[in-house]
């Protein structure tokens, strides 16, 4: 099943790259489409209470939204510019991504929210109680470093997967080893979406409306080690993206 969806996704990127390269106008559409769909998505995922037309009115107008916190501006604000941020590093092989930049998309997110704890591992224990309400425990402070090497060491060494689930393991990875205070998740899928730009794939756009199924299926990959739930989500939001591109480019459509 997930082979399918690998061959099917595939054949959309070729169709895809068959329009390659785009036009500025189309570019510049399509990139209005997704930072406003991944910045409302990703940003209600973790509990913000904007909605995607408020979201589109403080990134395109620059209007605040009244009875929205300031908090709440900021992660509209801030994660747009963490788009940015991904899609520069996007443009130089996954090899040669840093420790400092990752640091540098997560201080992004945070910036004006938590400064104290923008772009630094935690210093405290965390857990989270999942669905069967067991506790889930993550990696102790001091153990952060040494298990970051090794996911580094693992982004640099692991090019034999189909890039698609390369992403996908790269976010399970990095929200597992957990190792902020907070916005793992939201780094996470930056994170994510970066590694599938630089293969040539749109953003995986991981709606709120698929959030308990985006939370189970990470919580099945902890408990039980498996993941092809959790691939087969990713792989459907990449499919639903390249749609998106497509329908964009031979529709001839304008997204304001």
């Amino acid at each position: 099943m997930l082979e399918n969806k690998l061959i099917e996704i595939d054949k959309l990127k070729k169709e895809l790259d068959a329009y390659r390269p785009l036009t500025t106008e189309q570019v510049k559409s399509l990139k209005t489409y997704f930072d406003i769909e991944l910045t409302y998505n990703s940003n209600a995922i973790e509990g913000s209470t904007m909605t995607l037309a408020e979201t589109k009115i403080i990134l395109l107008d620059g209007i605040t939204i009244g009875g929205k916190t300031t908090r709440e501006h900021l992660e509209v604000i801030n994660h747009k510019e963490a788009i940015d941020d991904i899609e520069e590093i996007a443009k130089k092989p996954i090899k040669e991504i840093t420790l400092t930049e990752l640091l540098n998309i997560h201080a992004i997110i945070l910036r004006g929210i938590d400064t104290a704890n923008a772009g630094k591992y935690r210093s405290v224990n965390v857990y989270v109680i999942q669905s069967d309400d067991k506790k889930h425990s993550f990696p102790e402070p001091y153990l952060l470093s040494e298990y970051m090497d090794k996911f580094f060491k693992w982004l640099k060494e692991m090019d034999n997967l189909h890039p698609v689930i390369f992403a996908s393991e790269a976010h399970y990875r990095l929200v597992s080893i957990h190792p902020f205070v907070d916005a793992n998740g939201r780094t996470a899928r930056l994170l994510m979406n970066l590694i599938l730009i630089q293969h040539g794939y749109p953003p995986a756009n991981i709606k709120m409306a698929d959030r308990p199924k985006y939370i189970a299926a990470i919580e099945k990959a902890q408990r039980e080690n498996l993941k092809d739930a959790f691939y087969d989500l990713i792989v459907d939001c990449v499919k639903d993206s390249l749609e998106i591109y497509l329908k964009t480019i031979k529709e001839n459509i304008l997204w304001k």
